[in-house]
């Protein structure tokens, strides 16, 4: 909903098949979306998205007017999508849009 997930340093780590997906999605082949979109994680132990040089996901960008959207949010990874329900951390709630939502219902 902020974004503010979108931004946060750290890894994005992809599965094989989050990688088909987002590769056809994005109407690549999977090899040039892994060269051009991912990156080797420190522990060599698999794949996660890019960043821009400020740390955000490479697939956070503003559209036509100006509001920051996901342009992978249809195939996004699941790492993504248990945000914030799987992420709660301390003062998490403060820090997520949709966290605030959350906290209210409950």
């Amino acid at each position: 909903m902020c974004g503010n997930c979108c931004r946060w340093s750290g890894y994005v780590r992809l599965t094989n098949s989050e990688i088909d997906k987002i590769s056809e999605f994005l109407n690549l082949t999977i090899d040039d979306f892994i060269n051009n979109h991912t990156r080797i994680t420190a522990d060599r132990s698999g794949l996660s998205l890019n960043e821009h040089s400020d740390g955000s996901c490479i697939f956070l960008v503003k559209n036509i007017d100006n509001i920051e959207i996901c342009l992978i949010n249809d195939v996004k990874p699941q790492q993504c999508k248990n945000f914030p329900h799987f992420w709660q951390f301390d003062n998490w709630e403060n820090e997520c849009a949709g966290g605030r939502l959350i906290k209210k219902k409950n």
